[in-house]
């Protein structure tokens, strides 16, 4: 558990600019709960910035998992990690569905966002439901907008910073999220019949320490408190506890891999998390399904190559299926090479928005597994690398 708390830190650093230093200082108060059971045949193998050489192995693993199992433990993966079903950037680009940008689909009933909280932006995503849990993505962005048609978090230009020059970090996001919320609930769409709506439900990451704080402080205090959740992404694996067996607390609520609970203390405010392996198998699902069938999921106008850029974000992770605790799991990692899974992310959470509204994604979204990916080397006590 530790160490999948680790890796979520790592990427978080990667993403942010932060680089492995929270990582490691997390790694430092926990290591010996960490380094238990394991062991390095070469101790000095380990980078200046890292305090270990365990630290470097699960480093490696964590970059390439595949290629580590191959050339570090001599144990190489034998099954395909799933690439071959999910959809390529230039098929995601042609789920286009011909209505202009910001226009509900006929079917549509239900509308949710989600906000992806990072240092310098705020990305963000508009998605219509129909009740047969298929979607129509209206609208997607940054707060700042970067007014390009292709950039990355790294070499963004407008930033929280220059939005809010004379605040804090967190007054940077906490005035961020007021601006582009407000902008969003204010915001009227239109079906193809006429009909109006507004977002129903904003959920807003929350994940990430350093944010933690103004997210929670904001959704407390916001005129669209109401429709404000922070949300916590878990990722529970196949050797961890399903989140349907977590102990149910008094008043929470329970849904299709997510919970809505209290916190105490100074963040006194409801809030939801959700067992992210399993909603971006949902995502994917949709991702999957031909344009026209049950549960689709289509972008808005009809030039592919206008969604080319969150493409490249719902491309930037594979999947390991993998067994444990009697049942298969697609465990999601991140491409070494593409560290901008922000819409992605935002997607995830428009998704799991809709369920939180009652729209049922019923048990197609539990994958039917044919192989298992053998148990990495790593994890066998006493075994060196």
């Amino acid at each position: 558990q530790k160490w999948e708390q680790y890796g979520e830190i790592r990427a978080d650093g990667l993403r942010t600019g932060a680089g492995l230093a929270p990582a490691t200082e997390f790694y430092r108060r926990h290591r010996a709960e960490m380094d238990e059971g394991a062991f390095a045949a070469w101790e000095s193998r380990k980078n200046p910035d890292e305090l270990s050489a365990i630290q470097h192995a699960m480093n490696l693993r964590l970059q390439n998992p595949k290629a580590f199992a191959s050339e570090y433990q001599n144990q190489p993966e034998r099954e395909s990690l799933g690439d071959e079903a999910l959809p390529t950037p230039d098929e995601i680009c042609e789920r286009v569905n011909g209505l202009a940008r910001g226009v509900v689909p006929g079917a549509g009933q239900k509308l949710t966002a989600f906000v992806d909280v990072q240092q310098k932006l705020l990305f963000w995503c508009v998605v219509a439901w129909d009740l047969k849990f298929g979607g129509s993505v209206l609208d997607y962005g940054t707060f700042p907008d970067q007014n390009r048609p292709y950039f990355t978090l790294a070499d963004s230009r407008r930033t929280l910073a220059h939005a809010c020059p004379k605040a804090g970090l967190e007054g940077q996001i906490y005035g961020g999220l007021q601006t582009l919320v407000d902008t969003l609930m204010a915001r009227l769409w239109k079906r193809e019949d006429g009909a109006e709506f507004r977002i129903e439900r904003i959920l807003i990451d929350a994940n990430w320490s350093q944010s933690t704080d103004p997210v929670y402080q904001f959704c407390r205090a916001s005129q669209h408190s109401a429709l404000l959740l922070p949300s916590h992404g878990r990722f529970v694996g196949a050797a961890g506890k399903p989140m349907d067996q977590y102990h149910r607390v008094p008043g929470e609520q329970v849904g299709l891999n997510w919970r809505i609970g209290m916190n105490v203390g100074k963040r006194k405010i409801r809030h939801v998390i959700y067992d992210t392996n399993f909603w971006k198998t949902t995502l994917f699902n949709r991702l999957s399904a031909a344009l026209g069938d049950r549960g689709a999921l289509t972008f808005w106008g009809r030039d592919p190559e206008s969604h080319r850029l969150i493409a490249a974000h719902l491309s930037s992770e594979y999947r390991i299926r993998t067994a444990g605790r009697g049942r298969t799991v697609d465990e999601w990692r991140l491409r070494p090479d593409r560290p901008d899974n922000h819409w992605l992310d935002c997607l995830v959470g428009c998704a799991v928005a809709a369920s939180i509204l009652g729209i049922s994604a019923g048990t197609d979204d539990v994958p039917e597994v044919k192989r298992v990916v053998s148990v990495p080397a790593h994890m066998r006590v006493g075994r060196a690398f």
